[in-house]
């Protein structure tokens, strides 16, 4: 992804960002993948665990104001073996924007998102 947006001429940098949110039991931090200049926040996932869609789940309904997408490496990939539930629909179902492997170009193009200030 790094070198898709250098080669876009687009400046994102890497993890460079912190988000607090609250799990039931702690507070706990989000480090987005990258952050594109327009404010999009741009999440890479070859995997995406239990962990990771429970954390997004609670970081939409904490943060609404943001705008997480995800670049996965197969979005057709079940989140459990044998589940008819891919990552694909499981992003639909919860209404967050995926691409597959590679950030949209429309999605750099997009203009500015109103930034937070976490």
């Amino acid at each position: 992804m790094a070198l898709q947006l250098a080669a876009a001429g687009v400046d994102a940098a890497y993890e460079s960002r912190k988000i607090e949110y609250t799990k039931p039991e702690k507070k706990a931090k989000y480090t987005p993948d990258f952050v594109l200049p327009n404010g999009l926040i741009i999440e890479t996932k070859g995997r995406f665990l239990l962990a990771d869609r429970q954390k997004h789940v609670l970081l939409k309904e904490q943060h609404p104001e943001l705008d997480i997408r995800f670049v996965f490496e197969r979005s057709k990939t079940p989140i459990n073996k044998g589940s008819p539930t891919t990552y694909a629909t499981w992003c639909e179902k919860n209404g967050i924007r995926y691409a597959d492997k590679f950030i949209p170009q429309s999605w750099m193009d997009e203009p500015e998102k109103v930034k937070s200030k976490t």
